[in-house]
C-alpha cells in the first residue's frame, strides 16, 4: 500500500490505530522488505544538503559589474601587449575573488551541524524482532524504543509504557523537560531526561519539525548591506569614469589623435578609477576589525556582517540560557504548617533524588544551606514523578527510626491529600495563582506519619533567575540606540516576570496571537507586522515565528541582530542581519551565527557593537576617499586634455598613483575613530555628496596649480606632469585626514601612526622619485617640490572648512536651517493654539 508521511500537528490529534491504519504497520512492526520499500520512497531519515561545487563558487566572483570591467581593461592590456599592465590588474583581480571565496568559506556550514545533532543509532521492531539499525535507516510505520538518554531519531507517536520526560528546550526553547505520556507526539532531536517508551515513527527527514527548522536555516539569510554599498559606490564610479572617458575619446578622436595610445591611456584611466581595491581594503579592514573582536571573546564566522553589527536598532534575544541561567533556582516559599521556609525545603529535599538529575529535584535541593543534612535521614523508597499521580513521594526513616513519608508535586494535587481548612483552601489557590501570574513555577509539600492524615507544609516557587550582567547589558544596549526584544518558548506569565526584571518592558506577545495557523512572514497583515515591532517580547514561540519576527522587523527597515543557543535559534540566527550565538551554543546555532560568542552572557555584545561601528567609522571614511579621488582625477584630467589638449599625468603616472594610494591605504584598518552613540548605516546621499564636494574642491586646486605651472613657472610639457603628479599624490593622503572624520581634521580621535606614519613614508617616496626618477619622468627641483607641498598644506583648509559646512548642511544644523525650523515652529504653535 501507498502511505503518506504524517506531521506531528495531525499525529498528536489521532489515536494510535488511526495512525497504524494509516501508515499499514502495527505494534510489531514492518517487515524487512518493507522497510526497505519505505526508504526507497521516502529517502534516508537525514537532511539533504544541497552542495555547490567549490570551483564554480570561486568563478562566481568573476561575474559583476566591477570584475567586469576589470577584466575588459585586463583583455585590453593584452590587445595592446602591455603585459605589465595586464599582470597586475589580474592579481587584483584574483586577490579580490579570493578574498570573497574564503570568507564564504569561512562561514559555518549550518545544514552540516544541523545534521550532527541527530541520533545515529535507533532501536526498531523489524519483522517482530528488536534491532539496532542506523537512524538513516528508519522509515514512517516503524516501532522505535526510547530510553534515558536517547535523542529522538525522529517524529513519534508515544503508544506504550508509563512516561518519557524530554528535554526539547533545543527546539522549542522551553526552559524545563516535558513530560510525556501515551497518546503524546515527540520531536525529532529532543533528548530523554526519564522513562522509557514505545513509539511509532509518523515522519522522517526533512518532514520533520527537526526537518521543517533545517529548511528554514537552509533558505534564510538577508543580503549584506556592506555588499549592496560596495556595489552601489562601484556603479557610482564605474558610470562617472565610463560617461568622462566616453566624452574625452570623442573630443580626441576629433582632433585626431592616436587610436592606440588615446585606447591604452582611456584604458589605464578607466582601470585607475574604478574601485578595483576597494573591496580587499574593506574586506582588510574587516578582517583587522574581527581580530580586535576575537580578543574580546567574539569570534566572527562573516566579515561583512561587522557592518551590520554596527547597525544594529534591535537585538532579539533568546530568554533560557541567554537572558537567564538556563538553571531552575528556588524562589520565594509559602509556608503552612513547617516551621519556617528551611523546614519546608528540607521536606521537599527529602522527597527529590538527586541521582536522577532531575532539574526540580536538583533546584530544591540547592536550596539546602548545608545538603550535608540529608544524609541524617534515610530514604528507603523513592517514586519519582509520573504524569498521572504528577508528584513524586519519599519513605524516610530519620535518626530517631522514626518513619513518614513527604510528597511534593502539583499543588493541586498536593492539597488534594490533605484536609485543609476553607482558610487555608483560599489562601493556597491565591498563592499558586499570585506566584504563576508572575511566572514562577510552583510545588505543593506534604508529609505524613505511620499512614495518617497528610500534613500540607507549604509552597516552593521555582524560576530560571536572569544572569547577573543582563539587567546591566539592557541598560547599556539602551544607551547604544539598541531596543532588546526578548523571545521564548515559555508561557507570557514567565516572560513577563523576567521582562520585568530585566527592565525590558511588559508589552509581552504570544507568539500565536501574532501568527495564525499556517501563516508565514511574508503574508502578516499590516496590524501584525506592527504589533511585533511594538512588542517588548515575544513568548510560545516556535522557530518559524522566531524566523517571522526577524523577517518582519526586517521588512519594516530594522537592522536585527538574533542571540539564541539552540537548533530552534539556528533559522532566525541564519536570517537576522547579525545572528549571535552565544557562550554554550550547539554546533547548529554556531554555524549560523555570524557572531559567536565564547564569553557567557550579553555584556560582550555591547563591546562588539562598539568596535563594530568603529571599524564602520573606518570603511566610511575610506568610501568618502576613494569616490573623491575618483573624481579628482577623472574630472581634472578629461578636462585638462580638452582644455590644453595634452596629457596631464602619463599612463605610468596614474599606475604610480593608483600604488600611492590604495597600497598604504589598507593602514585605515588600524586608524582610531570616535564612536557613534546611535547605530549607523551606510548614507549614500551623505557620502557621495561629502565626496562630490571635496573632489571638486580638488579638481579646481589642481587647475589653479596647473595654471601655475604653466604661466608662471613656465614649465615644458613633461615638467608640468611631473608638477601635477606630484600635486596629486600630495593631495591623496591629505585628503583621507580630510575625509576620515566629520569633525575638524586637527581634532580628535588623531590618526593612528600606522595610518599617519603610512601616508609620510609614501609620500616622502613620491617626492624623492619626482626629484630622483632615474629617467622615467621629468625631475623636479627642491624649490618646485617646496612649491607643491605649501600650496597642498594651504588648500587641506580649505577643503576642511568645506567639508563641515556640508556636514552642517546635510545634519540641518546650520544657521539657515535653525532659523528656518525655528519659524516652522512658531508657525505650527501660532495655528494650534487658534485650532
Amino acid at each position: 500500500m501507498t502511505v503518506q508521511q504524517i506531521n506531528t500537528e495531525k499525529a498528536q490529534n489521532l489515536n494510535i490505530q488511526d495512525l497504524f491504519q494509516l501508515l499499514g504497520t502495527s505494534s510489531q512492526g514492518l517487515a524487512e522488505d518493507e522497510a526497505q520499500r519505505r526508504l526507497d520512497q521516502f529517502g534516508p531519515n537525514s537532511l539533504v544538503e544541497k552542495k555547490i561545487n567549490p570551483a564554480l563558487k570561486f568563478l562566481s566572483y568573476f561575474w559583476g559589474p566591477i570584475p567586469w570591467m576589470i577584466e575588459i581593461a585586463a583583455i585590453l592590456s593584452a590587445v595592446v601587449q602591455h603585459w605589465d599592465d595586464f599582470t597586475i590588474i589580474m592579481l587584483l583581480l584574483i586577490f579580490n575573488a579570493s578574498i570573497g571565496f574564503w570568507q564564504e568559506h569561512k562561514a559555518a556550514n549550518a545544514l552540516e551541524a544541523l545534521k550532527a545533532q541527530l541520533a545515529l543509532q535507533a532501536r526498531v521492531r523489524r519483522d517482530g524482532r528488536w534491532k539496532e539499525i542506523a537512524t538513516a535507516s528508519l522509515v514512517p510505520g516503524d516501532i522505535i524504543r526510547i530510553r534515558l538518554g536517547d535523542i529522538v531519531p525522529a517524529d513519534i507517536k508515544l503508544f506504550e509504557g508509563e512516561f518519557l520526560s524530554v528535554d526539547q528546550a533545543a527546539l522549542t526553547g522551553e526552559s524545563l523537560p516535558v513530560s510525556k505520556k501515551p497518546g503524546d507526539v515527540a520531536f525529532s532531536g529532543s533528548v530523554a531526561k526519564q522513562g522509557e517508551m514505545a513509539a511509532l515513527v509518523v515522519s522522517t527527514g526533512e518532514d520533520t519539525f527537526f526537518g521543517r527548522t533545517a529548511r528554514l536555516v537552509q533558505t534564510a539569510g538577508a543580503a549584506s548591506h556592506f555588499q549592496k554599498a560596495v556595489l552601489r559606490i562601484g556603479d557610482f564610479l564605474i558610470y562617472l569614469s565610463l560617461g568622462l572617458v566616453a566624452v574625452l575619446v570623442l573630443v580626441q578622436l576629433h582632433r585626431g589623435a592616436s587610436v592606440l595610445e588615446l585606447v591604452q591611456f582611456a584604458l589605464i584611466l578607466t582601470v585607475a578609477s574604478i574601485p578595483v581595491a576597494m573591496p580587499a581594503v574593506l574586506s582588510v579592514t574587516m578582517a583587522m576589525g574581527a581580530l580586535t573582536l576575537s580578543k574580546i571573546q567574539a569570534i566572527v564566522s562573516r566579515l561583512e556582517s561587522i557592518e551590520e553589527m554596527a547597525g544594529i536598532d534591535i537585538l532579539c534575544s533568546d530568554k533560557t540560557g541567554t537572558l537567564t541561567q538556563n538553571k531552575l533556582t528556588l524562589g520565594e516559599a509559602v509556608v503552612f504548617a513547617a516551621k519556617d521556609d528551611q523546614e519546608l525545603i528540607l521536606w521537599g529535599a527529602l522527597a527529590s533524588k538527586e541521582e536522577d538529575r532531575d532539574p526540580i529535584d536538583l533546584a530544591v535541593i540547592a536550596g539546602l544551606p548545608d545538603a550535608g543534612i540529608l544524609s541524617r535521614y534515610h530514604q528507603q523508597r523513592f517514586i519519582p514523578f509520573d504524569p498521572v499521580s504528577k508528584r513524586t513521594e519519599s519513605l524516610i526513616t530519620d535518626s530517631r527510626n522514626q518513619t513518614f513519608t513527604v510528597a511534593k508535586g502539583a499543588p493541586q494535587v498536593i492539597i488534594g491529600l490533605c484536609r485543609l481548612t476553607p482558610d487555608e483552601s483560599a489562601r493556597a489557590e491565591k498563592t499558586v495563582n499570585e506566584l504563576a501570574a508572575r511566572g514562577y513555577r510552583t510545588l505543593g509539600v506534604a508529609r505524613t506519619q505511620n499512614g495518617s492524615v497528610w500534613e500540607f507544609l507549604g509552597i516552593l516557587s521555582l524560576y530560571d533567575p536572569p544572569r547577573e550582567d543582563s539587567a546591566a547589558t539592557v541598560a547599556n544596549a539602551k544607551t547604544h540606540g539598541i531596543t532588546i526584544k526578548m523571545v521564548t518558548g515559555d508561557n507570557v506569565a514567565i516572560g513577563r516576570e523576567v521582562s520585568r526584571q530585566l527592565g525590558l518592558g511588559s508589552n509581552i506577545q504570544p507568539a500565536d496571537r501574532l501568527f495564525r495557523k499556517g501563516e508565514v512572514s511574508e503574508q502578516l497583515s499590516t496590524l501584525a507586522a506592527a504589533q511585533i515591532e511594538t512588542a517588548d517580547g515575544y513568548a510560545q514561540v516556535f522557530p518559524e515565528h522566531k524566523y517571522g519576527i526577524v523577517k518582519a522587523l526586517q521588512t519594516k527597515g530594522h537592522i536585527v541582530g538574533m542571540t539564541g543557543d539552540g537548533v530552534n535559534d539556528a533559522p532566525a540566527i541564519k536570517q537576522a542581519d547579525v545572528g549571535i550565538a552565544v557562550s554554550g551554543a550547539t554546533d547548529a546555532a554556531r554555524a549560523a551565527a555570524a557572531l559567536i560568542l565564547t564569553a557567557p552572557g550579553l555584556s560582550v555584545i555591547i563591546n562588539a557593537v562598539e568596535e563594530a561601528r568603529k571599524i564602520f567609522e573606518r570603511m566610511n571614511s575610506y568610501a568618502i576617499f576613494r569616490i573623491t579621488e575618483t573624481i579628482r582625477i577623472m574630472f581634472f584630467v578629461v578636462l585638462a586634455m580638452i582644455c590644453y589638449n595634452f596629457y596631464p599625468i602619463t599612463a605610468i603616472m596614474i599606475i604610480l598613483l593608483a600604488f600611492f594610494n590604495d597600497v598604504p591605504i589598507m593602514a585605515i584598518a588600524f586608524d582610531n575613530t570616535r564612536i557613534d552613540p546611535q547605530p549607523v548605516s551606510w548614507d549614500m546621499h551623505r557620502v557621495l555628496t561629502v565626496s562630490t564636494v571635496l573632489g571638486l574642491i580638488g579638481v579646481g586646486e589642481t587647475f589653479g596649480l596647473l595654471i601655475i605651472a604653466q604661466n608662471w613657472l613656465r614649465l615644458d610639457v613633461v615638467q608640468v606632469q611631473t608638477f601635477i603628479f606630484l600635486k596629486l599624490a600630495v593631495a591623496g593622503h591629505l585628503t583621507l585626514f580630510v575625509a576620515r572624520t566629520p569633525c575638524f581634521f586637527l581634532s580628535r580621535p588623531f590618526p593612528a601612526p600606522a595610518l599617519l606614519w603610512s601616508a609620510v613614508v609614501t609620500k616622502i617616496l613620491a617626492t624623492l622619485f619626482v626629484v630622483y626618477p632615474f629617467g622615467i619622468i621629468a625631475p623636479l627641483t627642491w624649490s618646485q617640490v617646496g612649491l607643491v607641498w605649501g600650496y597642498c598644506l594651504v588648500w587641506v583648509f580649505v577643503e576642511d572648512v568645506a567639508k563641515l559646512m556640508v556636514y552642517r548642511h546635510l545634519d540641518m544644523v546650520g544657521p539657515r536651517h535653525q532659523r528656518f525650523l525655528g519659524l516652522l515652529k512658531q508657525r505650527l504653535t501660532h495655528y494650534a493654539h487658534r485650532s
